[in-house]
């Protein structure tokens, strides 16, 4: 093994152990705050508790409540959005709501909160440094298709920039007639549309090909996340500028530290492309680009560039660091693919997954997510017996192309052990392949991990006898 070779192995090695770790911390955060849930024959409280660390959140809630009684201003105090879950107030609870008045209005600084009792949060990777990193969302707490604002995934490479939307601007030039220059109010004086469409990382899963490494679904697949996107379409600003005959290729540049680029084909950009500014009826947040971010529905997540001001139109590709020596896909006997932007049909099941323990035998909805590249969904299966046999799921409307689908499936557990997958096909006839069937095509010559982009294969959850469910691998 080379000197170059060892050096990306410890990389790698050290890559999945920092992941373990954050998953594992957590898991502890979130056993904690379990603690109070009871078992029951539903999804909520199934996470097994972990008494040897606990807090007392009764007590706690008890004395701030007490606290907040002296005054509506100490109800919203720094402390007391401190003492629980992100996103929320520790408001008192009232022994029976329908006998006192309920807080005021706009006691949340007008800007809303959710309830203190939820606590799903996006968990992120340590990475050596917090402005090249990512966290994931929490797919196991999500219903529907939609995911929150706040929980959509992130994954920065030079920190989130601070843009003041009244000085940003968007250049168009290169191979065109006429190169211009967009303000931000320009961008929305265009008819403009929206949108359902999924992100996804390219290294969604990554941790996964050569064997089962995190617990989680949100560890295995959090990379990904559905929202309403409101924008510009490309193709009308490329009829603004007019482009030159024999132009193939626009460079997308964002105006974050790391100045992120990628050559995007210019016919996916009269296709489908957006400039957003809007995400689920706001403003884009500032880790999702703010205030400008280009969409390509059905492309890996890295070109989708966020805090967008530049695209510069071009007779070829432009070769940027992160098309050469990063996101590219390594095969067996050391060729990589280059380009391969579109992420594959590809499904999870997000109840019951890895953590969780189901109470005992008996009826219980299966229910995950479904999603392609290509376009709709067309069918999911569902097996509990690791792929022997399949039944068909239902696909709860609405089924949009290229966005999350939900699937759901009635199972009723005899208290044996189990092996629940899912595999979904799109509407092209592209069906979701299993992890083996990837390695045998690709090989694990991406180092001791195995490769890291474009894992789409079917996974697994082990359902013990005794309800527990862990991520195996599963053929």
């Amino acid at each position: 093994m080379s000197s170059t070779d060892k050096e990306y192995e410890q990389k790698m090695q050290s890559t999945i152990q920092g992941m373990i770790d954050a998953e594992q911390k957590a898991l502890r955060k979130r056993r904690r705050q379990s603690e109070e849930a009871e078992a029951c024959e539903c999804k909520d409280g199934m996470f097994p508790s972990s008494r040897s660390d606990e807090t007392d959140l009764t007590t706690r809630r008890k004395f701030l409540a007490g606290a907040a009684a002296v005054g509506a201003s100490a109800m919203t105090s720094s402390a007391a959005r401190a003492a629980v879950p992100a996103g929320s107030i520790d408001y008192p609870v009232q022994d029976d709501p329908t006998k006192v008045q309920g807080r005021l209005t706009s006691d949340d600084d007008g800007y809303g909160s959710r309830s203190q009792f939820e606590d799903a949060i996006r968990t992120r990777f340590p990475t050596a440094t917090r402005e090249s990193s990512w966290t994931m969302t929490p797919l196991d707490d999500s219903s529907g298709i939609i995911t929150p604002s706040g929980l959509h995934f992130e994954r920065h490479h030079g920190g989130i920039p601070n843009i003041n939307p009244a000085t940003h601007s968007l250049i168009l030039h290169g191979m065109v007639n006429g190169a211009k220059k967009y303000s931000m109010e320009d961008l929305k004086r265009f008819p403009s549309v929206s949108r359902f469409h999924f992100i996804e990382c390219s290294g969604n899963g990554l941790t996964e090909w050569r064997q089962p490494t995190l617990k989680t679904v949100q560890g295995t697949h959090g990379l990904t996340s559905t929202s309403e996107w409101t924008g510009v379409p490309l193709s009308t600003l490329l009829r603004e500028v007019g482009v030159q005959d024999g132009a193939a290729w626009i460079l997308a540049e964002g105006a974050d530290a790391a100045v992120m680029t990628r050559s995007v084909p210019l016919d996916k950009a009269w296709d489908d492309a957006m400039v957003v500014y809007a995400q689920n009826g706001e403003a884009l947040r500032p880790e999702q680009g703010y205030p400008l971010r280009l969409l390509l529905p059905g492309f890996e997540g890295n070109t989708h560039i966020k805090w967008l001001r530049r695209l510069e139109i071009s007779d070829k590709p432009f070769m940027t660091r992160e098309e050469t020596s990063k996101y590219t896909d390594l095969l067996q006997g050391g060729k990589a693919r280059q380009f391969s932007f579109t992420m594959e049909a590809k499904s999870v099941i997000t109840f019951p997954s890895g953590e969780m323990k189901l109470p005992g035998s008996g009826f219980y909805e299966v229910s995950g997510l479904a999603w392609s590249g290509r376009g709709r969904v067309k069918r999911v299966e569902v097996s509990a017996d690791g792929g022997n046999t399949w039944q068909l799921a239902e696909l709860q409307n609405p089924v949009m192309p290229v966005c999350h689908t939900r699937f759901r499936f009635p199972w009723q557990w005899d208290g044996k052990p189990a092996v629940l997958q899912s595999r979904c096909q799109d509407e092209t006839g592209y069906v979701q392949p299993t992890i083996k069937e990837l390695v045998q095509a690709r090989g694990l010559d991406g180092g001791k991990y195995g490769s890291i982009y474009h894992l789409n294969g079917i996974q697994s959850w082990a359902v013990a006898a005794n309800g527990e469910v862990s991520n195996v691998h599963q053929y």
